[in-house]
């Protein structure tokens, strides 16, 4: 069991801030330079690299192009990548992730899955140019399950092959909360310790903790039955007490927003609701005034103070705000991130020195 250690007077020591470049602004409404240029001048350090953002920087790169070339897409994605790292050198930023590799494990057509692997071995290419110490962050599946199976047995080879395939390249897996078999983190944890990797390892994600174990947003009051309280405090419990935080790649913070239960994007969409939800209506932490309410600080506390974790915190969050075109985005998100930040830092502190003395 992993003790709650003393905090130094500066947490910074232990906590270095990121943002993800999802959460500054769209892919096709806003530039990844201007994306890096708002983080920098906000004060994060690291990046959560969004394929969008790259990808976009390919399209871009290749309409420069005067004549065809025969370049392939992978060909500009590359270029892309050196290009990203540049700019984020110019700016004292680095690249932590590659995100997200999505709907990898469980794949029940093996033709699917080896293009997949093939895939892969591109996004570790990238990586590799992007920075000299990310991870590429693999999400949980939340395909149907006549294209996937939930037998645990081949979630963890198809983790432990990703993991062989990237190395040295880490590779993080992250429980979605509306993941069709592994959507709580002690799912995920399961994976992850039983494909026994040593580039292998967990993030663990604020929003999609609370959102599967206590969130409701089609609830009048957002929230599930009482017992969901109970719920929540036993399994950051479990957290503390089983996860190794020299596993745990990332830590990334997010709140939700209290929405209509009949808000259209909840109403019109086919997707899973809490996957409407959270790509419309997640929140930086600490923003109750723009109606954050999940219970996110105890969450926090379990994964940053309880965990004794050190290491990148990223703010995640997607939002229909984002979605705005409008130039000031990235800055008015950037700068949001970066208050948010600093409330939690003031919070975590504060309740970590109580707790020790």
């Amino acid at each position: 069991m992993h003790s709650l250690p003393t905090l130094p007077s500066d947490s910074a020591a232990r906590w270095r801030p990121a943002i993800a470049t999802v959460s500054l602004g769209a892919a096709h409404l806003h530039s990844i330079a201007t994306k890096i240029d708002a983080a920098a001048q906000n004060g994060q350090r690291g990046l959560e690299l969004f394929h969008d953002d790259l990808a976009q920087l390919a399209k871009t790169l290749r309409c420069h192009e005067c004549e065809t070339t025969g370049r392939s897409d992978r060909d500009y994605e590359i270029d892309a990548a050196h290009a990203i790292r540049n700019l984020c050198a110019e700016r004292g930023m680095q690249v932590l992730a590659l995100q997200p590799f999505r709907h990898y494990e469980g794949l029940r057509d093996l033709a699917r899955h080896a293009q997949r692997i093939d895939e892969l071995r591109h996004w570790v290419r990238l990586s590799q140019i992007l920075g000299d110490d990310l991870f590429i962050l693999i999400p949980s599946s939340f395909l149907d399950p006549s294209e996937i199976t939930g037998d645990r047995e081949r979630l963890v080879a198809d983790l432990a092959e990703a993991a062989d395939v990237a190395f040295p390249t880490r590779v993080a897996y992250e429980a979605l909360a509306w993941g069709t078999y592994i959507n709580t983190w002690e799912g995920s944890w399961e994976i992850v310790q039983r494909a026994n990797r040593p580039n292998l390892g967990i993030c663990l994600d604020t929003f999609n903790i609370a959102a599967r174990v206590w969130a409701n947003p089609t609830s009048p009051t957002g929230r599930g039955p009482a017992q969901v309280d109970q719920d929540l405090q036993l399994s950051m419990e479990r957290l503390v007490q089983e996860i190794d935080p020299e596993r745990v790649m990332m830590v990334q913070l997010a709140d939700g927003e209290r929405v209509d239960p009949q808000a259209p994007f909840l109403q019109e969409s086919k997707l899973p609701k809490l996957l409407a939800w959270s790509r419309n209506a997640r929140l930086f932490p600490c923003e109750e005034e723009r109606g954050g309410y999940l219970p996110i600080q105890l969450v926090a506390e379990a994964c940053l103070n309880g965990l004794g974790y050190a290491g990148w915190v990223s703010m995640e969050v997607f939002s229909r705000t984002t979605q705005v075109d409008d130039p000031s985005v990235p800055e008015e998100h950037a700068a949001r991130a970066s208050q948010a930040w600093k409330r939690m830092l003031e919070r975590l502190t504060a309740n970590g020195m109580n707790k020790a003395t």
